[in-house]
C-alpha cells in the first residue's frame, strides 16, 4: 500500500516551460534540475523537458553524470563547478560545462591532462558574495582561461542575482545587473544571468541564456505569491489519506506536548504523513490540508509518521479518504510561509519512502 505519494504532473511541467519560453522568446533555456529536480525526480524532469530546452544545469558532478548515463545529450552546466582536481578529466569524459569561480579551479584546469578541452563559464560575484570571481580577479582569470588549451572557446560568463526576488532591494538588483553587463563588454561568448525571479520580473537581466529553476515546477520565487499568479501550474502534489477518525471533547489536549486544545466538541482526523516523509514539523496549528473538497486545519505537532487535522464537529469523513498536503488545492508556497521557510525547501526534502506517481 502506498501511504504517501508525491504525484508528479509532466503536463504541468511542459505547460510551465512553455510559459517561460513566452517570457524570454530571444533566449536559450537552461533548465535547472539540481537537488533531484527540486525533489521532483532528476531524470523524470530532464526527460520531460529535453525536447523543450537547450541545456540543463546541475549542482553536483554526480547529478550530471547520472543524466549522461540515462541518455541526456544536451549541454549540462555545473553551476558550482567541480570540487576536486581529479574531477576535471570527468568534465571532458562526460562533455560537461563547468563554472569556474576561483583561482583554484582555474589552476586545476590548466594543470589537467585532458583528451579534449572543456567548456567553461567564468562565474563572477555581482553581489551574492557566495561564489564567483572578485572584481580584481576577473581580468586575469579571463585571460588565463582564454589562453588555456584545455578550455573551449569562446568563454562564457555567468552569475547569479541575489535579490531579484526581493522587491525592496530594487536599487541593489539594478546595480548587480548593470555590473554584470559592464563585465560582459569584454566577452564574446554566451552570457547567463536571469534566474526564475529575473525571468518573471527583471527583463533587463534576460541574456542570451536564462536559467529557470523553481518556476519550472510551478512555484513562485516571490513571498506572498503563488505560481498561479504567473500562470504556472504546480508539478508536485503531495497526498496521503486518513488512517483514523476520532471524536474529541471540548478541552481535549491533542498530540505531543498538548500543542492543541480542542475549542469545541469536534472530530479529529489522523493523516498518514509526517516529518519522516518530508512534511515540515514546524507547520503550526491551522496549516491547511485539503480533505473532501474543503480546507481543514492541522491541530497539534506534526509527528514522524502522522499529523492531526480538525475535521469539524459535523464531519462525515472516513478512514481511507484522501488528503492533499500541497498541490493545486493547497499551494506549497502557503504551507512554506506558515512554516517560516521557502517552498524550495519543502519540495526538496521529500523523503525516499514517499511513493512517486507520474501523470
Amino acid at each position: 500500500m502506498n501511504v504517501v505519494t508525491a504525484q508528479i504532473n509532466r503536463q504541468a511541467l511542459i505547460h510551465n516551460i512553455q510559459v517561460i519560453k513566452s517570457l524570454v522568446p530571444d533566449s536559450k533555456i537552461v533548465a535547472v534540475v539540481k537537488a533531484n529536480g527540486y525533489g521532483h525526480g532528476l531524470y523524470l524532469v530532464a526527460n520531460t523537458l529535453d525536447p523543450y530546452v537547450d541545456a540543463f544545469a546541475a549542482a553536483r558532478i554526480s547529478e550530471a553524470i547520472s543524466l549522461r548515463d540515462r541518455g541526456i545529450k544536451k549541454p549540462i552546466i555545473l553551476l558550482e563547478g567541480f570540487y576536486e582536481p581529479s574531477d576535471v578529466p570527468l568534465l571532458a569524459k562526460y562533455d560537461l560545462d563547468t563554472a569556474v569561480h576561483d583561482m583554484e579551479q582555474l589552476e586545476a584546469i590548466e594543470q589537467a591532462e585532458l583528451v579534449s578541452p572543456v567548456r567553461c563559464w567564468l562565474k563572477i560575484d555581482i553581489g551574492m558574495h557566495r561564489l564567483g570571481a572578485a572584481p580584481d580577479e576577473i581580468a586575469e582569470m579571463k585571460v588565463r582561461l582564454e589562453q588555456c588549451v584545455n578550455v573551449q572557446k569562446p568563454l562564457g560568463l555567468i552569475s547569479h542575482l541575489s535579490v531579484a526576488d526581493t522587491p525592496s532591494e530594487y536599487a541593489y538588483n539594478e546595480e548587480q545587473i548593470a555590473y554584470f553587463f559592464k563585465v560582459a563588454e569584454g566577452f564574446n561568448g554566451p552570457l547567463c544571468l536571469a534566474n526564475s525571479a529575473g525571468i518573471l520580473r527583471w527583463p533587463k537581466s534576460h541574456t542570451d541564456w536564462v536559467r529557470p529553476g523553481v518556476i519550472l515546477y510551478g512555484i513562485s520565487p516571490f513571498t506572498g505569491k503563488t505560481g498561479s499568479d504567473f500562470n504556472l501550474e504546480p508539478v508536485m502534489t503531495l497526498k496521503s489519506s486518513l488512517i483514523a477518525v476520532r471524536k474529541v471533547k471540548r478541552g481535549a489536549k491533542v498530540g505531543y506536548g498538548a500543542a492543541w486544545t480542542a475549542p469545541r466538541d469536534t472530530v479529529i482526523g489522523i493523516v498518514a504523513t509526517g516529518y519522516g516523509d518530508g512534511y515540515p514539523r514546524t507547520a503550526p496549528n491551522g496549516t491547511p490540508v485539503w480533505v473532501n473538497g474543503r480546507l481543514v486545519p492541522t491541530a497539534g505537532h506534526v509527528c514522524m509518521d502522522m499529523l492531526f487535522v480538525d475535521l469539524g464537529p459535523n464531519a462525515n469523513d472516513k478512514v481511507g479518504d484522501k488528503a492533499v498536503l500541497w498541490g493545486k488545492e493547497v499551494p506549497v508556497e502557503r504551507v512554506a510561509e506558515l512554516c517560516g521557510t521557502i517552498p524550495y525547501e519543502l519540495v526538496c526534502r521529500i523523503m525516499p519512502r514517499v511513493n512517486v506517481e507520474t501523470l
